[in-house]
């Protein structure tokens, strides 16, 4: 009776595992706990690695392996938003339970979040690792966009959900997902930061390790932002001074950018840009809104919610 009021009253769990960055902390509160990338690095050279002090792991996780990647191999358990090498995702629970969050998993019923399209397979061997390794009392897996839905505070819309690996827009009626009008989209934020080292090579910025091209990622998140009428924006940026942002490198120098600031998250409305045969995102919304009945699309217009980091550009 006592463990059953136990469980009763202990904080649900949530762990949101994306293909970039992980997100865990407890129902209720208004952030996550713990943030970190989705990654895993294991010690290229492990005759070095043994004689450094303090780096005598097997592997390294989230930012301690992001510090260590010249001398990891880094590898991301999650692609496309979905699971795909168990050992290593088993490996970055056990690291968000014990040393990030400090709880035991065995008192605390735990949410876990899933990519719309999820297989089955996937999903029982989710439940498998959380029941048998971590003895959790209790799960539910729930699919991010609903819960985005939710957070928003609606239970019916369209949620355009676009994270580093893939994009989903998931029509959602009374908080079901619409399985058979929900759309993919394989071009995400990591397709946008590429993009944007491209665009700053053409400008005679080199940025070719994964080192440099985290800070092509931060540029990207600092300075880029979606224009209205690009081509208005490209005629305005050759005759107004000033469109040009600069921003300063890890070594003091300053380099300026410019339409490269809007012309990289253009490719998600002309993929062609980026060599990818795949519909423009506003086709793909009315898509996926025209595969539900008439009388709901009304509804999923009028509640066109976004989520995912990279729908955090202005504009």
């Amino acid at each position: 009776m006592a463990e059953e009021e136990s469980f009763l009253n202990a904080k649900a769990l949530v762990v949101d595992n994306g293909t970039g960055i992980s997100k865990n902390g407890f129902a209720g509160e208004d952030q996550p706990r713990s943030v970190f990338p989705t990654l895993i690095g294991y010690p290229k050279y492990e005759s070095i690695m043994t004689d450094v002090e303090h780096y005598t792991r097997e592997y390294y996780i989230g930012e301690e392996a992001m510090q260590l990647k010249g001398v990891l191999k880094l590898m991301f358990p999650v692609e496309h938003g979905i699971i795909e090498d168990w050992t290593a995702m088993e490996k970055i629970w056990h690291y968000t339970f014990y040393t990030d969050l400090r709880i035991d998993p065995s008192e605390h019923p735990v949410l876990l979040t899933e990519a719309p399209l999820n297989p089955r397979p996937n999903r029982e061997k989710m439940a498998e690792i959380m029941f048998e390794t971590f003895n959790v009392p209790a799960l539910y897996v729930a699919m991010q966009a609903v819960l985005s839905l939710y957070a928003s505070g609606r239970t019916t819309g369209c949620v355009i959900d676009i994270g580093d690996g893939v994009s989903h827009v998931v029509p959602i009626f009374e908080g079901f997902a619409l399985s058979h009008a929900i759309q993919r989209i394989d071009l995400a934020g990591r397709d946008i930061t590429t993009y944007l080292q491209r665009l700053l090579r053409q400008k005679g910025y080199s940025f070719t390790t994964s080192a440099e091209k985290e800070i092509v990622r931060d540029i990207k998140e600092k300075l880029c932002y979606v224009a209205i009428d690009p081509e208005k924006e490209m005629m305005l940026s050759k005759k107004v001074a000033g469109m040009e942002k600069s921003y300063m490198l890890p070594d003091g120098e300053t380099i300026n950018v410019g339409v490269e600031r809007f012309l990289a998250p253009e490719c998600f409305f002309n993929p062609s840009v980026i060599g990818k045969e795949l519909e423009p995102l506003d086709d793909v919304i009315v898509g996926a809104i025209s595969e539900c009945d008439v009388d709901l699309r009304r509804d999923l217009y009028g509640n066109i919610v976004l989520s995912g980091g990279s729908t955090m550009f202005p504009g």
